[in-house]
């Protein structure tokens, strides 16, 4: 089944066409001027305005999706929470709630998916834009129109030229090899750089998302589209990367205006706390592992006559603690000890130890008149 884009390439060409026009009657020159035909830099210009007047009201209903998107994070959190393990159920709850809260992920993508036919719309008509073409009344244009758009030019270089074009395509185009290629890596340069940059300035505004997929479509927005515009530039005419730098600008300023009338919504004090606790605890969880790490193992003999030294001067439970050397302090607790020991000695009378005077099992008892001592005196 083959699908016809001529209406959109008759579409491209009656807007560029009536710009031009418009520039034509106000006295703009056909002419080049310093090396640039102004009249056609400036169809292309206000075709981009064109574009973007027709795409607000959708560009507007993006931020508001985006808007509604970062509002529903902390429901999406709960249920990521809740369904951990569960992919597809989890899946199922997240499109569920953005059905029932009526916020639609793929608006933030849809103003770029429509400038994509109008893009290649442009870069179809202006690549058949040759003064050697023979189908010079295409999609409305007249002759005399083709011929004027076959020799407009950015400083010098033409806006159907390419940095990929050979040297018989642009000797055709009477233009030189190295002006093209050069004017051409800078507007390639600038269009890289500003797709980032409008990139960059809406996660910025917006915050990353939560939802894995949309944080993984704006990773791709940022860093993806640039790095393949690196290539795919080389293709593009001048007046293609003049409309998508032209693009550019005008969507970083729209931007800028839109973000400061629908400001994002602030983050709440309770999830910046909830990730604070987070973070600290796993933290404290990695310093724990470290330390538990560092620490040397056991089980080597060293280590068994290190423990067991430890263990034998330590004091045991209850017992007194011993004087170290002379004193602890200046030698005056050891003094008083002794002290106190003399003046118990001579209070107290010798204690007896029950174990000595008992009689060994077997032993003759001993005779008191017989064991050399004195006999007791007699009473008088």
């Amino acid at each position: 089944m083959h699908i016809s884009l001529d209406w959109i390439y008759y579409a491209i060409s009656w807007i560029l066409l009536r710009w031009h026009g418009v520039w034509d009657a106000i006295g703009v020159p056909d002419k080049a001027v310093l090396g640039t035909t102004w009249s056609w830099i400036l169809a292309i210009f206000f075709l981009v305005v064109t574009v973007r007047v027709i795409l607000f009201p959708i560009f507007v209903k993006q931020i508001k999706s985006q808007r509604a998107m970062q509002a529903l994070q902390p429901k999406v959190k709960e249920l990521q929470e809740k369904h951990k393990g569960d992919r597809e159920t989890l899946q199922k709850e997240i499109m569920e709630l953005y059905r029932t809260e009526k916020a639609n992920p793929l608006m933030g993508c849809l103003p770029m998916f429509l400038q994509i036919p109008v893009f290649l719309g442009l870069f179809h008509v202006l690549k058949r834009v040759n003064p050697n073409n023979q189908a010079k009344e295409l999609y409305g244009w007249t002759a005399a129109q083709f011929d004027s758009a076959s020799h407009a030019t950015l400083f010098t270089a033409p806006i159907s030229g390419r940095f990929g074009s050979s040297a018989t395509e642009l000797a055709a185009l009477d233009a030189s090899v190295v002006t093209v290629k050069v004017i051409a890596a800078i507007l390639v340069a600038i269009m890289i750089t500003t797709t980032y940059l409008t990139s960059r300035q809406m996660i910025l505004k917006t915050g990353w998302a939560e939802d894995p997929q949309q944080r993984m479509l704006q990773r791709i927005m940022l860093y993806g589209i640039p790095a393949s515009l690196l290539i795919s530039g080389a293709i593009f005419p001048i007046g293609v990367i003049i409309y998508w730098v032209t693009n550019n600008l005008f969507t970083l300023a729209q931007q800028q205006w839109v973000l400061r009338k629908f400001p994002p919504p602030p983050v709440s004090k309770s999830n910046t706390v909830n990730r604070y606790s987070e973070a600290g605890e796993k933290a404290r969880a990695a310093a724990a592992a470290r330390e538990t790490q560092s620490q040397p193992k056991s089980g080597g003999l060293l280590s068994r006559i290190t423990d067991a030294a430890k263990s034998a001067a330590a004091p045991q439970p209850g017992a007194t603690p011993k004087a170290v050397g002379k004193g602890a302090a200046n030698g005056k607790p050891a003094a008083r000890a002794k002290s106190n020991g003399a003046a118990q000695s001579a209070d107290a009378k010798p204690a007896t130890d029950g174990k000595a005077l008992a009689p060994k099992p077997g032993a003759k008892p001993v005779n008191p008149k017989k064991a050399g001592g004195r006999r007791p005196a007699k009473r008088k």
